[in-house]
């Protein structure tokens, strides 16, 4: 979840400004009248103007986006939380939608490029993959403190020395001027004007951990050396906002930084990914092949070997004046043919026949275990076995079908096997299984009208004489 949005400023109603941003008057947007009202602000109000809010089920909160009536270049996001008060940021307008689908969840807002707070802990930015729960891993950022606008106001701060922009006026590209502590001031002493603000003590600005300090934060190059790329390579990735590379934690002398541990768990979620692991397991091929295809390759190069230099009668074709296109087309037929009967060795039939079956008896589970929901409700079907809902998902279809192609003989076997287990299991007559399996073959497979017919033929049982 490499969070890649920049907010241009922070609303002046915010609860949690974020540090070195400009305050923006933000009167113009109806903050106070709900979602539905900021959405409407820009909702089909005109050419390049949009809005959006939804509901976050599990804070009770909601968030909501909407281009900006003066500026449609801008835009608005908000989010809102019944115990933590509201984030208002003015962003581009193309990367509202953007935040709007990352605010999804626990993120209440973002700070030092990507760590996050849920209200109560902060996180580093999201990017090892957990497969069990579909999500990003969680990982803690190390005793982090939360420093609030309270703990960053001081005796020096001069509200005076502060402005508050107008949205009309904002330069995109400019930081807040002079000392960001002045600006915080002066927001801080427009907030009695909000009966519902959050007080100071609880207004989340920024977030402190030993992770971010000076000693723990790697350049483009110490970044790149620990992620096994060159330099140059980082910096193209980035150049491309390739979105795995993380955010950089700080920009120092106008060079990226990042803190070691973002660096180390971006190196793992390298480590992790389909180019990881192809590289990983490809360790020590010449060709970056997998073992299997180290070792399909390696048994016919050595078939290859024999047919085309160790047989006399076909390595004399290596003649010059036997070289001619039939030639040519009699040695491709010979690797061919190798290459068709060597199948078995490339995907066993006798471990892919069990695969197959229990991935169709799966489908055929779930199929079953619908029939049976839709037969329990009050207007559902009569009760009683109308086999209807048997289906086989289109993965598992275009397997079979490759089965059958390939191996028509295991195939057989195999379907016949489903053929009694879903009668044993479920009662289902054998006819209803093959019908089923012989309408996925017709829509997902690539076998003609005929083919199927004359393979299915083989499967149907003969009928019994009365």
């Amino acid at each position: 979840m490499t969070v890649h949005h920049h907010p241009l400023a922070n609303g002046l109603s915010t609860d949690h400004p974020v540090p070195g941003l400009p305050f923006v008057d933000d009167s113009h947007i109806p903050l106070d009248e709900g979602p539905e009202a900021i959405e409407a602000v820009g909702r089909n109000q005109g050419e390049g103007m949009w809005g959006r809010f939804d509901r976050n089920r599990r804070s009770g909160g909601w968030r909501a986006f909407t281009t900006d009536p003066l500026n449609h270049d801008l835009g608005w996001s908000v989010r809102y939380h019944p115990d933590h008060g509201r984030t208002v940021l003015l962003m581009r307008d193309d990367d509202t939608s953007t935040l709007h689908s990352f605010w999804d969840g626990d993120q209440l807002l973002f700070r030092a490029g990507g760590y996050w707070w849920n209200g109560t802990d902060w996180y580093r930015p999201g990017q090892v993959w957990d497969p069990v729960e579909q999500d990003y891993e969680r990982r803690n950022a190390r005793a982090a403190v939360t420093v609030s606008a309270a703990d960053m106001l001081d005796r020096r701060a001069d509200p005076a020395a502060a402005f508050i922009a107008m949205v009309t006026d904002l330069d995109p590209w400019a930081s807040a001027q002079g000392n960001w502590q002045s600006h915080l001031a002066l927001w801080a002493g427009q907030r009695g004007k909000r009966k519902d603000a959050l007080p100071l003590e609880r207004c989340v600005v920024d977030v402190t951990t030993p992770e971010l300090s000076g000693a723990q934060l790697l350049g483009v190059p110490e970044m790149a050396e620990l992620g096994g790329i060159t330099a140059s390579t980082l910096r193209a990735y980035i150049s491309r906002s390739n979105s795995e590379v993380p955010q950089p934690q700080a920009v120092v002398g106008g060079r990226d930084q990042w803190a070691r541990a973002v660096a180390d768990d971006w190196v793992e979620a390298r480590r992790r990914s389909r180019d990881g692991v192809r590289t990983t397991m490809s360790a020590g091929d010449p060709d970056r092949l997998s073992k299997g295809a180290s070792e399909v390759r390696d048994h016919f190069s050595a078939d290859f070997q024999s047919l085309l230099w160790d047989r006399p009668d076909v390595r004399k074709r290596w003649i010059l004046r036997a070289r001619n296109e039939n030639s040519v087309r009699e040695v491709s037929d010979s690797l061919a043919w190798t290459v068709a009967v060597s199948l078995d060795r490339i995907l066993p039939a006798h471990l892919l026949g069990p695969a197959v079956e229990s991935a169709v008896l799966h489908d055929f589970t779930d199929a079953i275990a619908l029939d049976a929901g839709v037969q329990a409700r009050p207007k559902g079907r009569p009760q009683g076995k109308e086999w209807v809902h048997l289906y086989l998902t289109t993965p598992i279809a275009k397997m079979l079908d490759w089965f059958v192609r390939h191996h028509p003989e295991s195939a057989h076997h195999y379907i016949g096997e489903i053929t009694r287990e879903a009668h044993t299991r479920w009662e289902v007559p054998a006819a209803e299984t093959l019908h089923t399996l012989k309408q996925a073959l017709s829509m997902d497979g690539k076998l003609s009208k005929e083919e199927l017919e004359t393979f299915f033929d083989l499967l149907t049982p003969q009928a019994k004489d009365e």
